[in-house]
């Protein structure tokens, strides 16, 4: 008799040298296995982050895992097995989560293994495709408005990019928490960002925000550089300026103490209960996702470009299993 066996394998993106998109190939590897607290997930949809293709383009990841690698963080699918100690899901479970950034997770593939109180059931009203643009950059979002600044009613928020990924959801987390939101984007996205909730809208192209907006308690950005110095003047004396960018030596850190406000980094970390909080946003109809564009995995090279093209609305997803 024939004792043979197979070992799992599975579709998933890797590269082995840093560079452009066209680095991106799809390969057959081995299936992982779930360990002690984890789950093993089967992966329908994985969303595409900014992280993703810096990560490619430097060939590094922050913890310094080197080529080769996988890529991906956002996840969302349904559990496949379950590792021993695992009491919150079971097999058949639909869960969406960020798990182990900033280490390497490879959400970019058929299954996922990975912790399991780094994921949460997925939000009940929203398809795969919807529920895996959600996490990291609903994440970064919330843990920014939320646990970094603890924004308040009545309140005034900036939010830099108020179209892109982060931007979309900060906006409407920022209005569902009562403030005062005010966003910067092209004219062509006003539209859209007042049906999210946006009170206030800036045309980056055709105004300077800093001579227009004033009297803000938060900037959410993630430009950098010139952002930099030109938010710290919309802020009130005890604002909070949260790059989601590092604070490099570009950042006017006199200025920022001279004018008695607040600037720190944050970096976005796995997070069980805010993904819950952010699916009951979801659920109560307060949170929208915006998925700009899907790509099956094959075509993952022109969803980093398309990406990298800065001219998204929304989240670009990659579909993995029908």
């Amino acid at each position: 008799m024939d004792r043979t066996t197979t070992t799992p394998t599975m579709r998933a993106v890797s590269q082995e040298t840093a560079g452009s998109p066209d680095v991106l190939e799809v390969i057959r590897t081995r299936r992982p296995e779930p360990g002690r607290g984890e789950i093993l997930v089967r992966v329908h949809a994985a969303g595409v982050n900014p992280a993703d293709w810096k990560i490619r383009q430097r060939g590094v990841f922050a913890d310094g895992t080197r080529l080769p690698f996988p890529l991906g963080f956002d996840v969302s699918g349904v559990v496949e097995e379950t590792g021993d100690g695992v009491t919150v899901f079971r097999p058949g479970d639909e869960v969406f989560g960020m798990p182990c950034f900033p280490h390497p997770a490879g959400a970019y593939a058929e299954y996922v293994a990975a912790p399991a109180r780094h994921f949460a059931p997925r939000p009940r009203n929203l398809t795969h495709l919807e529920s895996g643009a959600l996490p990291l950059a609903a994440l970064t979002a919330w843990q920014a408005l939320v646990d970094t600044t603890d924004v308040r009613p009545g309140q005034r928020v900036l939010v830099h990019a108020a179209a892109g990924g982060v931007g979309h959801l900060a906006v409407q987390i920022a209005k569902a928490r009562g403030a005062t939101v005010i966003g910067t984007a092209s004219a062509a996205k006003h539209d859209l960002l007042r049906s999210l909730g946006a009170d206030e809208l800036v045309d980056y192209r055709t105004q300077d925000f800093a001579e227009t907006v004033r009297d803000v308690d938060v900037v959410l950005d993630a430009v950098g550089g010139a952002h930099w110095a030109r938010s710290l003047r919309t802020l009130r004396p005890g604002g909070t300026l949260v790059s989601l960018l590092p604070l490099d030596d570009a950042f006017p850190h006199e200025q920022a103490e001279a004018a008695g406000v607040r600037a720190v980094f944050m970096l976005v970390e796995p997070d069980r209960q805010g993904l819950r909080e952010i699916a009951a946003l979801v659920e109560d109809g307060r949170l929208r996702v915006i998925a700009d564009a899907v790509f099956p995995l094959e075509e993952v090279a022109a969803a980093h470009a398309l990406g990298e093209g800065g001219r998204t609305t929304g989240k670009i997803v990659l579909s993995v299993t029908p």
